[in-house]
């Protein structure tokens, strides 16, 4: 067991408190046996657990961050491309095969010690839940032992074969592999399904054909949407069922209309970090926000455009770049990640739900983005146990 008091700022997401973030001031928390066992004032908490309260000292307590895009498993750097990029060459998908060499070249223990090492660093900057990628492998052996390697550090692993065309294959003979000998590899080893469906990476039919695929082998479904180019990603997403469409960085009122729609079965996930990276314009998520769209923001942590573990940087981007408030960003950041991934246990503060949650050492999550580049995370926990930070408070 472990009990929080003094919390001068607990934001739940739950809105029984009031409001979306549902904001209990001078508060107090506890855990028990992995999930929040109780929440209310902090003058209670006594009475509601067996052991000596950690006193936060007016500290914010917020839910775990939930990183629901990244790409952890690969070998080598790109830091070339990143210079080269920053010296005025443009962003394309085919620097990605740089990835895929470097990964199939690396060993097994390479590919888990990398993933660990990313893992656990994002693990000190608040992120309690993460969603791990294939699809630098793109062969059989390649994206299985990939997937296994992800399996690692967690169960919110993405099958995705479906990044771009490997040089030794031919696109229909590579999709052809993906939906039939691929998929029935990876399917065991993963959760979700995802394909890029871009310039320079797979057409709209081509992601039907995979997703469709992935869908009867009973995978859930994401997609990679318009991130280089307008298309009609976003819109097929939204009509197979995928549980998100990520990047969304060229839209139309009907890619709005068509995620409004979709009654938050299907979340934007705005990746702001990439577009930074890759001096594209960020997109405006006021846009979807006020058309009542269900909106994440996460790392989309890889080596060639967004190579950041940190969730706080997104959500500094977020509020300065792209329209956000600080309870929106701060909500997209956990609720948002945890819709995204079609889970109600994490992303949030109450009885019942995973204990995940990062002390803050600030008084309010506004400071997240109101301190930009800063580090301000006193304290992790996960499953009710302290697995980073150190207690400079008092009992």
């Amino acid at each position: 067991m472990l009990a929080l008091s003094g919390i001068g700022q607990l934001v739940t997401n739950d809105e029984i408190h009031g409001g979306r973030l549902g904001v209990l001031n001078e508060a107090a928390i506890v855990f028990d046996k992995g999930l929040v066992a109780w929440i209310g004032e902090s003058k209670d908490v006594a009475k509601n657990c067996d052991v000596a309260p950690i006193n936060v000292d007016g500290r914010a307590v917020i839910p775990g961050f939930v990183d629901s895009h990244t790409h952890l498993v690969f070998g080598g750097d790109r830091v070339h491309e990143f210079e080269a990029r920053m010296a005025g060459k443009p962003y394309e998908s085919g620097g990605i095969l740089t990835t895929v060499a470097g990964t199939r070249a690396a060993s097994d223990g390479q590919l888990v010690g990398n993933v660990e090492r990313l893992a656990s660093e994002s693990l000190r900057s608040g992120t309690t839940t993460l969603e791990v990628k294939s699809g630098y492998g793109l062969s059989v052996a390649d994206e299985v032992r990939s997937l296994v390697a992800a399996r690692t550090v967690t169960s919110e692993t993405t099958f995705l074969g479906a990044h771009v065309v490997p040089p030794e294959s031919s696109a229909d003979e590579y999709v052809a592999k993906v939906c039939t000998e691929m998929l029935a590899a990876c399917a065991p080893h993963a959760k979700w399904i995802d394909v890029f469906c871009d310039r320079g990476a797979f057409d709209l039919d081509q992601a039907r054909q995979i997703l469709s695929a992935g869908k009867g082998a009973g995978l859930g479904l994401r997609i990679h949407a318009n991130q280089l180019q307008h298309g009609g990603a976003i819109r097929l997403g939204v009509e197979i069922g995928a549980a998100s469409c990520d990047h969304c960085s060229h839209v139309d009122d009907a890619d709005i209309d068509a995620l409004a729609g979709a009654n938050d079965r299907t979340v934007a996930t705005l990746l702001p970090v990439a577009e930074m990276c890759t001096r594209s314009n960020l997109p405006n998520a006021r846009n979807f926000l006020d058309a009542g769209v269900t909106v994440a923001i996460a790392t989309d942590c890889n080596p060639g455009s967004s190579y950041t573990t940190s969730m706080p940087l997104v959500i500094s981007l977020a509020v300065a770049n792209m329209g956000m408030t600080p309870d929106e960003a701060t909500w997209s950041a956990t609720a948002g990640g945890a819709a995204a991934l079609r889970r109600d246990d994490i992303g949030v503060l109450r009885v019942g739900a995973r204990a995940d949650a990062v002390v803050l050492d600030a008084p309010s999550h506004s400071y997240l983005s109101y301190r930009p580049g800063m580090q301000q995370i006193q304290a992790v926990v996960r499953q009710g146990v302290v697995v980073s930070g150190s207690w400079s408070m008092s009992r």
